[in-house]
């Protein structure tokens, strides 16, 4: 969940946007409208047809609609929309879709700002690519025999300099979460990787922002982009029903909670809290009350939230995106109830099928 004062900001995220499409970016790309309902209309080869459904995806995001198949097309593409949303599936069918298997050469550069996002990704395109004869590699060193290469500018950099990554054979460069990427200064690096790109190279830019600077940096990248752009009321996803429970004081959620366990037919649920103490906390009480529970916070190491996240995957299979959101709400907590809808509107994309979430 985004820390108090980074939550998401509907009003900023509107003016920077439309500050992109009247005054900044009109005259540089051109709007694609065109919307595909289903994966089996877009064009793809069977087997990431088979990958893609065998993730969990039954339908397309708002953005997967709009944005697979002008990447696939090789288009340059600014394709803007809110933080998991559905834009790494987007960019990765694309990228997938136009590898040459038989070509043992790196075709693709993802740029992350993170290597935690970096590794995220890496796991969605090999998921997605699991019956295609392709190699993925999170950029944590050489690179020799594989055809996509995700990494964060620093560490890309790094490589292209000791020459343990070769551009040569390169046709897709990737920014993803640009505006992330400039904010935290990479600006300079992104220009140098450019610099030692193939000269006719596919670019796509995905961003939730496009504010100046963003602009600036894909106005000498790209070739006539088409911009695809997801509005924040198209966000919202079909299958997961919403409500709140007003429970008054905090001491009753406990027992709220153990209630609802035993009255809804629940095989798996992800539950939110709002301090890392009380998700030891409640992991303690729910197991005194023989419930099977996992807890992961930010003071477990990696390889622990890994493992975690690994069998609470596997336990459950995905089958759509279907579920509850059910939000136990006290007066205190009544002002961070509208910022928790689009929380889980963004969230949910990430999740398991099935799932029931409880805060």
């Amino acid at each position: 969940m985004a820390q108090q004062g980074s939550q998401f900001d509907a009003q900023q995220f509107d003016a920077k946007m439309n500050d992109m499409l009247l005054e900044k970016g009109a005259d540089f790309f051109t709007e694609y409208d065109e919307v595909y309902d289903s994966f089996d209309l877009m064009g793809l080869q069977e087997n990431l047809l088979r990958g893609i459904y065998a993730y969990g995806f039954e339908k397309p995001s708002a953005i997967q609609q709009r944005g697979i198949v002008p990447f696939i097309k090789g288009l340059d593409v600014i394709q803007q929309a809110q933080s998991g949303t559905g834009k790494t599936a987007t960019f990765c069918s694309g990228i997938l879709q136009q590898l040459d298997s038989n070509l043992v050469e790196c075709q693709a550069l993802v740029l992350a700002p993170t290597r935690e996002l970096a590794n995220q990704i890496e796991k969605v395109m090999r998921a997605l690519g699991d019956y295609l004869n392709v190699k993925i590699h999170a950029c944590v060193g050489g690179t020799t025999g594989v055809h996509v290469v995700v990494g964060t500018p620093g560490c890309v950099s790094d490589m292209l300099r000791r020459k343990s990554l070769k551009p040569n054979y390169i046709k897709m460069f990737v920014l993803d979460e640009a505006d992330e990427m400039l904010s935290r200064g990479f600006k300079d690096q992104i220009y140098d990787i450019f610099q030692c790109m193939p000269e006719k190279i596919q670019v796509g830019v995905f961003s939730a922002t496009m504010p100046p600077e963003a602009l600036e940096i894909t106005r000498k990248f790209m070739n006539k982009p088409v911009r695809i752009l997801v509005k924040r009321d198209e966000l919202t996803l079909e299958g997961i029903q919403q409500f709140y429970v007003d429970v008054e004081k905090e001491d009753w959620k406990l027992d709220t909670l153990c209630d609802l366990y035993e009255t809804l037919a629940i095989t798996q649920s992800v539950i939110f809290v709002n301090t890392r103490r009380k998700v030891d906390w409640l992991t303690d009480k729910m197991r005194s009350r023989d419930h099977t529970v996992s807890a992961t916070h930010g003071d477990m190491d990696q390889n622990t939230r890994d493992v975690i996240m690994r069998e609470f995957r596997s336990g459950s299979g995905r089958f759509g995106r279907k579920g509850v959101a059910i939000n136990f709400i006290t007066k205190n907590d009544e002002r961070m109830f509208l910022d928790m809808q689009q929380f889980y509107n963004v969230l949910i994309q990430e999740l398991p099928s099935n799932v029931a979430d409880l805060v």
